[in-house]
């Protein structure tokens, strides 16, 4: 990475974003102290312009990490009078904050948000994610829920789980609470993607939601095939009302036109198929 000069896993650093001889993180873009979006989000890098970058680079060229000491230093704290700049990737290892909203500010150690919760813990507490101890109070390393305060986790496990389960599905796992837990991770740091869950992007489940659409009968009937669905009458799907998951044409079933319901044999307590007593009206 031109601003970082590191390799870095994407889950610390974001993507590397790659064209022509430039090389920048995704995460080191963003919270470089120098760079403005002026471009449409397709354009150059989310946004960045390629000119723009250069323009950076040139710029951090000189400047110190106040951590490692090397040169392209691009993130400044913005803490009261602070004069400490550093690396994205080094600010993550020495405990500073950046923050993936608003004005995407950044904080050394020293002037880093912590939790306000008054949260202290009865007995010995484990991660909810990887079940590993944590720490007796709120800190750096570990969070709280803000809701519950009863959900302890470590950064890197809540940081994980705001990866993957994004902003549409981001939640406090053990209470369920999404707005105020959102805004509290918001706040310390953690990265939440602005889009679907990992699961619902790559079609893990795409089979979870596909409906069942053909007729189980034993001897189906349809003088065109297990898979008729008209909207009324004989030749119309119904499904199993408790499993979701077989279905009969009214007429395979032997149960009449207008049948609101039916249920299969594996769930009708008779274990026979037989349809339950719901009529359209």
């Amino acid at each position: 990475c031109g601003l970082c000069s590191r390799e870095v896993d994407s889950d610390i650093a974001g993507e590397l974003c790659h064209q022509d001889d430039l090389y920048i993180h995704e995460n080191c873009l963003y919270h470089a102290s120098g760079m403005i979006q002026r471009g449409a989000d397709e354009e150059g890098f989310y946004g960045f312009l390629l000119p723009d970058i250069r323009e950076e680079l040139k710029r951090v060229a000189k400047k110190k990490c106040c951590i490692c000491r090397l040169p392209g230093a691009s993130v400044t704290c913005r803490g009261r009078r602070c004069r400490r700049i550093f690396h994205f990737p080094c600010g993550i290892e020495r405990g500073c904050i950046s923050q993936f909203f608003g004005e995407f500010k950044s904080f050394c150690w020293k002037h880093r948000p912590a939790q306000r919760v008054r949260a202290m813990q009865q007995q010995p507490q484990s991660c909810l994610i990887c079940l590993e101890g944590v720490a007796e109070r709120p800190c750096y390393d570990t969070l709280v829920c803000p809701a519950c305060t009863s959900a302890w986790f470590h950064r890197r496990c809540i940081q994980g789980q705001a990866l993957s389960s994004a902003l549409h599905h981001f939640r406090c796992p053990l209470c369920q609470n999404m707005d105020r837990f959102q805004e509290e991770m918001f706040r310390l740091g953690i990265k939440i993607p602005d889009r679907d869950a990992a699961w619902e992007l790559d079609g893990s489940f795409e089979d979870f939601y596909e409906h069942h659409g053909a007729c189980d009968a034993v001897q189906c009937l349809s003088p065109v095939g297990r898979q008729q669905a008209e909207a009324n009458g004989p030749w119309r799907l119904l499904m199993c009302s408790s499993c979701g998951s077989r279905g009969t044409h009214p007429c395979c079933a032997g149960v009449e036109a207008d049948t609101e319901s039916w249920q299969c044999s594996d769930c009708s307590d008779t274990g026979t198929g037989e349809w339950c007593s719901h009529h359209r009206v």
